[in-house]
């Protein structure tokens, strides 16, 4: 089985862990759920993240193929248009993303010249489609439930599962977002979970479960599957359905989901600016469920 190299970058902020999963003999890269800075407060836009994973190609001379997002993100922006412009690369996300621009355009008023069919993404992935990454085939697994665009990426002995695991104890990701299930996280989960014992995971988030004062965000099948606090092998679909749906009801909206969804669902472009130079994003009052 292939062994993709793959260097991780955490961001404190938003407790994300992107990725440069690359072939050793090639040198060709794919970055995975890239990260641009946000501060909500002042509305102020960074590259700092972003720019440590171009200096990291740089250095280790990796030439980008792909920057793949997992998903529509909730909980920070993408850095996905910013690293196209600066290193190339197609982006590319699971076909799900026409379900999530449709479900959220309304929410944002988004006018009728915004696409609502994915296609600011260079690339629409379906389940079991291929990913070249040098002489390493990789493919994209479907695996929704979290929200509908959920996808992990699998090369080789490594596979980026997004929000859809977290570390053992720590457990999964919800599933109370527009179009999320939990009925089909879990069967999704146990796609990953047919992935061979050994494979590594590569997470998306990091919390540090109580006790644990490390963060950490690469595990293995195995280790879910012997380990996992909501979905151990043990553990049957009902039980996890109920665990899920009512611990997600005690869940607070994440602090940059608004946003978040309105620029990664667009590729993470920014909104045009207005005619006094400035880009703005929406803030829609008592209407997010």
């Amino acid at each position: 089985m292939d062994r993709p190299r793959v260097t991780s970058f955490f961001d404190e902020a938003t407790n994300t862990a992107s990725h440069v999963v690359s072939d050793p003999e090639t040198g060709t890269a794919a970055i995975v759920d890239p990260v641009l800075d946000f501060d909500p407060a002042s509305g102020r836009t960074g590259t700092g993240a972003a720019d440590a994973v171009i200096d990291h190609l740089a250095g280790a001379g990796l030439t980008v193929a792909s920057i793949l997002e997992t998903h529509v993100h909730a909980d920070h922006l993408s850095a996905a248009a910013y690293l196209k412009r600066r290193v190339g690369g197609t982006v590319a996300i699971g076909r799900g993303i026409v379900d999530v621009q449709q479900r959220f355009a309304p929410l944002f008023n988004l006018p009728p010249a915004i696409a609502r069919d994915g296609s600011q993404f260079d690339r629409l992935l379906d389940d079991g489609e291929t990913i070249h990454l040098g002489r390493i085939t990789g493919r994209a697994l479907a695996t929704p439930g979290h929200t509908p665009a959920c996808m992990t990426f699998v090369f080789g002995d490594a596979a980026f599962v997004g929000d859809t695991l977290f570390m053992p104890d720590f457990g999964t990701a919800r599933s109370d977002f527009p179009g999320g299930d939990a009925a089909q996280l879990y069967r999704s989960i146990r796609r990953i979970f047919d992935l061979p014992a050994e494979t590594r995971l590569f997470l998306c988030h990091d919390y540090k479960a109580p006790g644990r004062d490390a963060y950490s965000w690469e595990t293995t099948v195995a280790a879910e599957r012997g380990a996992n606090i909501h979905v151990r092998d043990d553990i049957g679909e009902a039980a996890f359905v109920a665990m899920r749906r009512a611990r997600d009801a005690t869940l607070s909206v994440p602090r940059l989901l608004l946003p978040s969804i309105q620029v990664n669902m667009l590729a993470g472009a920014l909104p045009d600016a207005e005619d006094n130079g400035t880009r703005y994003l929406k803030l829609p009052i008592d209407a997010f469920p």
